[in-house]
């Protein structure tokens, strides 16, 4: 019992650090000048939600089968909104900053 806890204690801890691991590197490819590298974690996760639909088994019903591709991509591509998110306030927060510093140089 012991052995199964601490397995489920390190997947945890590796996924919680893996989370944070991936939040702190979407802050700091946002915060660089181009804005390119902070898009390539939201497009990696884009692309993994693309293939979590060709996952799917048919269940026979059109219907069925549309609902579980909306589904899977609405829940799949929570991470890539989370990280936009990320993704849209730091640039904003670079771009008043940016227009700070034009109005600064306006004055002298």
């Amino acid at each position: 019992m012991a052995v199964m806890e601490t397995v489920i204690l390190g997947v945890f801890t590796g996924g919680l650090l893996l989370l944070v691991g991936g939040v702190l590197l979407q802050i700091f490819l946002s915060r660089r000048e181009s804005r390119w590298p902070g898009l390539g974690l939201p497009l990696l996760t884009v692309l993994q939600s693309l293939l979590l639909v060709l996952n799917i088994i048919d269940t026979g019903s059109v219907s069925q089968n549309v609902l579980t591709v909306l589904v899977t991509l609405l829940t799949g591509n929570i991470p890539t909104l989370v990280l936009l998110a990320i993704y849209w306030a730091v640039r904003e927060k670079r771009r008043v900053r940016d227009q700070i510093d034009k109005m600064k140089i306006d004055e002298l």
